[in-house]
């Protein structure tokens, strides 16, 4: 079997963790909308926890990014589908790679 890289590595929920954190905060900055900053701050907590987890080698870290990225797929992949736009788009690929990163680690348990 190939190994990935990133599968016991912490930098890509880091990253994610700062991307969908930022990407909340903007959200609530630009349109007020309480359900994106505590989407964004939520996904983003749940990533950084993983990626503090993983790089102490504690148990969950890999289950927790890949909850978040769970999570963000279901509310954004969804909507990218109906109607189009970039945003709901952009964070599709954020949870698409997020899936890909930690469901390959948590594949190879």
């Amino acid at each position: 079997m190939v190994k990935f890289p990133f599968a016991r590595s912490e930098n890509p929920a880091y990253i994610l963790s700062a991307l969908t954190s930022v990407g909340g905060i903007t959200g609530y900055a630009r349109t007020g909308s309480v359900p994106s900053i505590a989407a964004g701050l939520t996904v983003g907590f749940l990533y950084g926890l993983g990626g503090y987890r993983i790089s102490k080698r504690q148990p969950y870290g890999v289950e927790l990014a890949l909850l978040a990225s769970i999570m963000l797929a279901g509310s954004s992949i969804p909507r990218a589908i109906r109607t189009g736009k970039p945003l709901p788009a952009g964070l599709s690929v954020l949870a698409a790679t997020g899936l890909f990163v930690y469901g390959r680690a948590f594949l190879a348990k």
